[in-house]
């Protein structure tokens, strides 16, 4: 696939996690997509996507990302990010707190077909903890 259609597969991506049309995400995740910095318990490809989306959803009901910076090749998309969102519910075993957090984080993805078939990346989780209040 082109660069473009792999830029594209991450835009639909990042829509399908800000909408929260998570089942959007069989169409742009292989099946056996690994995600090499995963989410505690994040199992692979879609499902496990969807897992880890629903529950950051579940404490950021306003969850946002916002790509800052896009690089592309053929096969590869990395990008800078930030992450807003109001914590209107559990996260990790913390009732919400109501507080608004804005951090930063980068993603490289590989494609294979138009398709996220491995995943490396890092949020800002202690940024995360800190405005909220529980770091």
């Amino acid at each position: 696939m082109s660069q473009k259609n792999n830029i594209a597969s991450q835009q639909n991506f990042a829509a399908a996690v800000n909408s929260g049309n998570l089942g959007a995400l069989d169409g742009l995740v292989t099946p056996d997509c690994v995600d090499h910095d995963p989410a505690p318990g994040q199992g692979l490809g879609p499902q496990g996507f969807r897992d880890f989306f629903t529950e950051l959803r579940s404490a950021f009901p306003d969850l946002h990302i916002e790509p800052v910076h896009l690089l592309a090749t053929e096969d590869e998309v990395a990008f800078a990010y930030s992450v807003t969102g109001t914590h209107s519910g559990p996260l990790m075993g913390h009732a919400a707190t109501g507080k608004v957090v804005d951090v930063r984080g980068v993603q490289i993805g590989r494609f294979i077909g138009g398709k996220l078939s491995e995943r490396w990346g890092s949020s800002d989780q202690l940024g995360i903890l800190t405005q909220l209040g529980l770091a």
